[in-house]
């Protein structure tokens, strides 16, 4: 069997690090597709400078797989439709959710490819009955059908703590071209920076930033670690992230930021670790981890339904609500860093009719 492969400019900017939203969901108020802006939404991310889009993962809500619901090959085409209609001169990563067990996870593999998609985002959550070499064997499965992008999923909302150990073999895996690192948490994000500069690809795998909570600090730190009496170094380079779902358009600008601050020898460093805060307070009104995370989705929701793109805040599953007082620390957020906000960007996006619906929806 042949060993698919990354497209060589896909995989260039890959390393490169760039700004990958995770894809929402668009709902109508009978919580049927929206497909208007569903479309719509991947046109906001293009045109907002973003180096890719990942969908079918956690902010595109599990339950499209549903067999009642069944909206994971349509989210997969829709977004690889409008990228195609793009007609695009840059490279843009086209990364698909991969859930469930290993023959779920097979099948939605070769649906991935069958779409066009560049990785896939295997998430181990739901996988806790198998030893960590079995979940070793079945990311190993799966990337005999697609390139790996691995996930760390906080236990909070149902992730699994991996080992040291289990890291350093997964990132043997010849197939695994990046990790999504979303633990929340330093010491398990460590031991994932530690073993893949303990492994064999250290600069073969990406490094990817899913800690919202930490997101410019992860970006500006430089990982090093003495190892058979040599420095080793490894960066993240860009984030996958539910965050960066929305203001996108300022998201790129400040990864652009943070990249020509490290490249300059850190002259800016303490206005970004100071822009750092204010990030983690922007998405702290948008997560709700005061409520466990319970109020993640609809709050990415609420802030694209105030800039027009969303019609409201629907969700699958009708437990998932703005929380008690959610509302009002977004209006707070949004007041308090509004260089971080891209309310005028959107607007005059809208204004030139470049998303080809949006305006009459």
């Amino acid at each position: 069997m042949t060993t698919p492969a990354l497209n060589p400019a896909v995989k260039e900017l890959l390393h490169q690090g760039t700004v990958i939203p995770a894809h929402p969901l668009a709902l109508t108020e009978q919580l049927g597709l929206d497909e208007a802006r569903q479309r719509a939404l991947t046109r906001y991310y293009l045109a907002s400078g973003a180096g890719g889009v990942a969908v079918g993962v956690h902010t595109t809500q599990f339950e499209i797989r549903n067999p009642e619901i069944n909206l994971l090959e349509s989210v997969y085409r829709l977004a690889t439709e409008e990228i195609a209609q793009a007609q695009l001169t840059r490279p843009f990563i086209k990364v698909a959710g991969v859930c469930g067990s290993t023959a779920q996870a097979r099948r939605e593999a070769t649906l991935a490819v069958k779409y066009g998609y560049d990785l896939g985002l295997v998430s181990m959550a739901g996988l806790d009955t198998l030893s960590e070499k079995e979940v070793i064997e079945h990311v190993r499965t799966i990337s005999d059908i697609i390139p790996v992008f691995g996930f760390y999923l906080q236990t909070a909302i149902g992730g699994r703590a991996f080992s040291y150990d289990f890291w350093k073999q997964f990132m043997n895996i010849p197939n695994v071209q990046a990790v999504k690192v979303a633990a929340f948490n330093r010491y398990q994000t460590l031991d994932v920076v530690r073993a893949l500069c303990g492994s064999d690809r250290t600069h073969g795998v990406a490094l990817y930033t899913g800690n919202d909570d930490n997101i410019v600090a992860d970006l500006l730190t430089p990982y090093r670690f003495e190892l058979d009496g040599a420095l080793v170094e490894k960066r993240f380079v860009g984030g996958l992230l539910g965050h960066w779902a929305v203001w996108t358009q300022q998201a790129v600008a400040l990864l652009a930021e943070v990249k020509a601050c490290v490249d300059s020898g850190y002259a800016n460093a303490p206005e970004l670790l100071s822009r750092n805060i204010q990030v983690t307070d922007m998405n702290a009104a948008i997560f709700d981890p005061g409520h466990a995370f319970h109020g993640c989705i609809p709050g990415i929701h609420e802030v694209l339904r105030r800039q027009g793109i969303l019609a409201g805040t629907w969700t699958l599953n009708p437990e998932e609500k703005l929380s008690p007082g959610q509302h009002e620390e977004i209006d707070r957020v949004t007041a308090a860093y509004p260089q971080l906000v891209d309310d005028a960007f959107v607007h005059a996006w809208q204004q030139q009719g470049m998303p080809a619906t949006l305006s009459q929806l």
